[in-house]
Formats: C-alpha cells, sequence, structure tokens
C-alpha cells in the first residue's frame, strides 16, 4: 500500500497490482495506519483510494490469510476502545476521517476490496468495473463493515441479493442500484475535481455533514433532529464570531 500527500489531498493507492490487489492483514493493516496518519494532518482535505494495476481490490487473498491462522484470530479480536477488529478498522477507518473519502474503482472490486470502497463516501468507477460480494462463494458473509455499508446504500432486500448470490454485477448496473455514486472513463480525474469542489468550502462544515449523516442515518427523527442542533450550533457560533470580527475591523 502506498500513502503520499499532494497539496490538500492524501492519496492511498493499494499497491500488490500482480494478485489484483489482493488483501493480506498486513495491507490491512496498512491501511489502517493511513487513515491514522492522515486524521493527523489537518491540511488534508481529501482522500482519494484507489488500486495499482488492473484492479482495485480482487478482495481477501484467501490462500495468504488462512496460512497463518492464529494471525487471523489475533486480528479478528476487537480493541475495545474503538470497537472493530483489523479487518473491520480497514474500512471503518475511512468512515472516521473528518474529511471526505472519495474512491476511484477499476478492475475487479470483490469482497473484501467493495467493502474499503463502499466504506468511502463518494465512489467513481469505470465503466468496465465489476463489483461482487463474493464472500458466499468461501463459505462466508461480508464481515469488513458491508453488512452497515450494504444495507444503507441500496437497501436490505438488494444487499441480501447480492450477498446470497455472490453474483457479479457490473458498474451499470452497481450505479443503477446505487452501489456506485457515478460511472466515469477516469475516475481518479473525476475524484480530484470533487475533491477541488469540496475544498471550497468550508472544512468545519464539510466534516459537520460528514458527521451529521453518519451519525443520524438511522437513528429516529427525535435523535436526529438533536444530532442536527449539536452538529449546527458550533458551526453557527464559528460563522457569529468570524462576522462580528469582520465588522470590528
Amino acid at each position: 500500500m502506498a500513502l503520499r500527500f499532494d497539496s490538500d489531498r492524501a492519496y492511498v493507492t493499494l499497491n500488490r497490482p500482480d494478485k489484483h490487489n489482493g488483501l493480506t492483514i498486513n495491507m490491512l493493516r496498512d491501511l489502517v495506519t493511513a487513515a491514522h496518519t492522515i486524521a493527523g494532518h489537518k491540511d488534508v482535505r481529501a482522500v482519494i483510494l484507489s488500486g495499482n494495476g488492473p484492479s482495485f481490490s480482487s478482495g481477501l487473498d484467501i490462500a495468504e490469510t488462512t496460512g497463518d491462522p492464529l494471525a487471523v484470530v489475533r486480528n479478528f479480536i476487537p480493541l475495545p476502545w474503538r470497537g472493530t477488529n483489523t479487518f473491520q478498522e480497514a474500512c471503518w477507518a475511512w468512515r472516521r476521517l473528518s474529511v471526505p473519502v472519495i474512491a476511484a474503482v477499476h478492475g475487479r472490486c470483490y469482497g473484501g476490496g467493495l467493502q474499503i470502497a463502499l466504506a468511502a463516501d463518494v465512489r467513481f468507477a469505470t465503466p468496465d468495473a465489476e463489483f461482487s460480494v463474493m464472500e458466499a462463494k468461501h463459505g462466508l458473509v461480508p464481515d469488513m463493515t458491508g453488512a452497515a455499508t450494504l444495507s444503507r446504500l441500496i437497501g436490505v432486500d438488494k444487499a441480501l441479493l447480492l450477498t446470497m448470490t455472490a453474483d457479479t454485477v457490473d458498474a451499470a448496473y452497481a450505479e443503477r442500484i446505487g452501489l456506485v455514486t457515478e460511472v466515469t472513463a477516469d475516475p481518479v480525474a473525476a475524484a480530484e475535481k470533487l475533491a477541488a469542489r469540496i475544498a471550497t468550502r468550508s472544512p468545519h462544515a464539510v466534516a459537520g455533514a460528514k458527521q451529521l449523516f453518519d451519525r443520524s442515518w438511522h437513528a429516529s427523527a427525535r435523535r436526529t433532529f438533536a444530532i442536527e442542533r449539536a452538529t449546527q450550533l458550533p458551526l453557527v457560533l464559528r460563522l457569529a464570531l468570524s462576522r462580528s470580527k469582520r465588522s470590528a475591523t
């Protein structure tokens, strides 16, 4: 995995191209470390996730991962202060960031790779990209936060359909059901263009919007209204203070 910073953006690239970026435990750990590193860079306004080589990611490298059962067990245990294990945090760490995370998808986007993409705020994909909730082919279920993101994005019925069949779907279908935000010939360019647009907005408002929708999406109306107030109040006070300072000068 590669991490680089360029101006106000962080680029995170899965970098095991000869294996279609099949995920290993070390790669998952690197993703967690990258997200936590980015969180410490306050000048970053957006993150772009992509894959080097022919695919975004073909999912978990089963042969590589199961070769060390003890490592699987160690990394399967969640840390109590964050409530996720290594497999889950490799995805959910991107939800925790206050800046927008944009996935640029091409080629295969299967299994764990799909769950990483789903944890992004926006997904751009090439027309020839392929998607699959592939775990059922190995007798497994999606357990890298996919249960939360799939049902939220496409509804429980479609999430169950994709999960139980493990079918591979094309980008047009993925866009139609909401799995993908937009199909485009150049996902990285589209991600960069969107990042530039968002960077013209208040970083506090952008962070607040991400937090607001993440915290309130499945909440009751009453709870949602409380979250709205709690998110908006510091923004209103910041705006009022800024205007007051300008008036004073």
